[in-house]
């Protein structure tokens, strides 16, 4: 418990939170290609509409490729490219990547705009949550707790999968804000609860409550940076072909 403890109150008053707080987040995005992948339902394909999307499959590759070889910075011409041009799951993809870079160059707003034009034009729900939840993330350092809030509740429902993550970013935000009994409240329910997607957020819950117990987090408001930001975005190789651009089924 002492290692969390440490490492807890170590990282919150660090620009690394980011390496703590949100290493165990889907951001690679294996859980947005499995959800463009299973979502359910199939669009009636065209050879045009095939050919789009294979165009955009083999330029996306070909930017996450320029950004492992050169830095995300380089490949971020040829993603604004694609969230021109392409089809709708790689555009939002593209503009994910985008505001990853914006946000490792300190550029906030714009790393925002791009989060949230991402999760207006996804097709899928999976996809426009993950570009939601970065948004929240993105501001957490900045903006009013209510405003922060306000961005998180969509995705804490019961049927969202990135409703552990919300959540726990919330806790977050009220700490910094200075809510320390509404932080420590959501925190004891992450500490506890089977609906966690990792046993780190547990951990991190716990090493949280005994910041807030033993006084450690009242200052909190004063000193944290909390940089809530992406880490850099790992290479994702997403299918070729029509598969890779399915639009979610809503029939029921």
């Amino acid at each position: 418990m002492v290692d969390v403890f440490d490492e807890v109150e170590e990282q919150l008053r660090s620009d690394r939170y980011k390496s703590l707080a949100l290493k165990s987040l889907p951001w690679v995005g294996a859980l947005a290609a499995v959800a463009i992948l299973g979502a359910g339902g199939w669009m009636g394909w065209t050879s045009y509409q095939q050919n789009l999307t294979n165009k955009a499959t083999e330029a996306y590759q070909a930017a996450l490729t320029t950004g492992q070889k050169s830095g995300p910075a380089a490949a971020f011409p040829a993603f604004e490219a694609i969230s021109k041009t392409g089809t709708p799951v790689y555009k939002a993809l593209a503009l994910l990547q985008m505001g990853g870079v914006r946000l490792e160059q300190n550029k906030t707003a714009e790393a925002v705009a791009y989060f949230d034009q991402a999760a207006k034009l996804s097709p899928n729900p999976v996809l426009a949550d993950l570009a939601g939840l970065n948004s929240a993330l993105a501001l957490i350092d900045t903006a009013p707790y209510k405003d922060v809030e306000a961005r998180l509740n969509p995705l804490m429902g019961e049927k969202s999968p990135y409703r552990v993550q919300a959540k726990e970013a919330l806790a977050f935000a009220k700490l910094r804000a200075g809510d320390l009994a509404g932080a420590r409240g959501d925190f004891l329910v992450l500490s506890s609860s089977l609906d966690n997607s990792s046993d780190e957020i547990r951990e991190r819950a716990k090493g949280a409550m005994a910041m807030i117990d033993s006084g450690s987090a009242k200052d909190l408001p004063a000193v944290v940076k909390a940089a809530m930001a992406l880490p850099p975005s790992a290479a994702l190789s997403l299918p070729t072909g029509p598969q890779a651009d399915v639009a979610p089924n809503t029939a029921q």
